[in-house]
């Protein structure tokens, strides 16, 4: 399950990542980052990943065309979560999914960074 995280003050979006991921959670996502890219020509995103556990074979062409279409209208993608392999996967995905990703165990850390 993908759902936003409302947080004022702040233009960034955020979603938390719950369980294993669906290609319909990305009718949630797609959507909303592609409202914020029209009304701002750019965005940046904050994940928490805390409670994420998958992402199922369903959801990867969903997953790839998010990134191929979004890729240059994404200027920052703080990753939020306690799993050690989450320094991997932001290296990894970083050509995909934004011009800067990070990865960080600390939700304040990557608020800063993200805000910033």
């Amino acid at each position: 399950m993908i759902e936003a995280i409302k947080r004022p003050d702040t233009e960034v979006l955020a979603f938390r990542m719950v369980g294993d991921i669906t290609k319909a959670d990305y009718e949630v996502l797609t959507p909303a980052v592609e409202k914020a890219v029209e009304e701002h020509g750019a965005v940046r995103l904050l994940l928490d990943m805390t409670e994420f556990k998958w992402e199922r074979v369903e959801a990867w062409g969903s997953d790839l065309r998010f990134g191929r279409a979004l890729h240059d209208k994404i200027e920052r993608m703080a990753l939020v979560g306690d799993q050690a392999w989450g320094k991997y996967l932001a290296k990894i995905a970083a050509p995909f999914y934004a011009h800067k990703i990070e990865w960080f165990h600390d939700a304040d850390k990557a608020w800063t960074w993200v805000e910033s």
